[in-house]
């Protein structure tokens, strides 16, 4: 591959594209506005950017069903913490550099919302007693105090197609997840098992 080009300054890659648009800038809110609150209320999924320690740059995706999230007040958000693999990334990050980037998505609408703000993990049956789902609540949740919040315009979903039926793919004609897992893991255990393992995850672990 051709040796590749990197640009030494924010000044030379702005010089490739035109100043944004007024409305572009005017559009960052500080807090949660009603539309907001409105949008968090209708998205059942999110992802959420962290960092680690030595600077790597993380990304972890949020689910469940619409209204999740709780929004506290105009400048506060809560995101319960559902089970997982518990490599706790997106946590650990967290207690080491507060600093987050959240992008709520709602299944058939182009535009997304991001809110970006410090992360901090609370626990207390109070506080959490309101997550409960399927008598399930969880240990812990993030509590987010919101610095940015801002629409972000529909062309990549719109390019991407990401919501239009026949862009789905048949989950037969890609590699099975089970054994792109095993390749993973050096065949520890093959896809047949990772696949059963996986089956078995999801019937109980949800919640």
């Amino acid at each position: 591959m051709a040796r590749l080009n990197a640009l030494k300054s924010e000044d030379e890659l702005r010089g490739y594209f035109p100043v944004s648009v007024e409305r572009a800038k005017l559009k960052v809110l500080d807090r949660l506005d009603k539309h907001c609150v409105d949008f968090i209320a209708h998205s059942p999924f999110l992802c959420i950017g962290t960092s680690r320690p030595n600077g790597c740059a993380d990304v972890s995706p949020r689910g469940d069903p619409p209204g999740f999230v709780h929004v506290a007040n105009a400048k506060t958000l809560l995101i319960p913490d559902r089970p997982g693999n518990n490599r706790l990334d997106t946590m650990s990050n967290i207690m080491h550099n507060p600093k987050v980037g959240l992008l709520f998505f709602i299944p058939g609408l182009g535009e997304t919302l991001r809110v970006n703000g410090d992360a901090r993990i609370i626990d207390g049956e109070a506080e959490l007693a309101r997550f409960e789902f399927r008598r399930h609540i969880p240990k812990v949740a993030i509590a987010v105090t919101v610095r940015e919040a801002f629409i972000h315009c529909a062309k990549a979903i719109r390019r991407s197609r990401l919501w239009e039926e026949d862009a789905k793919i048949d989950p037969k004609s890609f590699t099975r997840i089970g054994d792109i897992i095993s390749d993973h893991i050096q065949g520890r255990k093959s896809g047949d098992e990772i696949e059963q393992i996986l089956k078995e995850n999801y019937r109980t672990q949800m919640y």
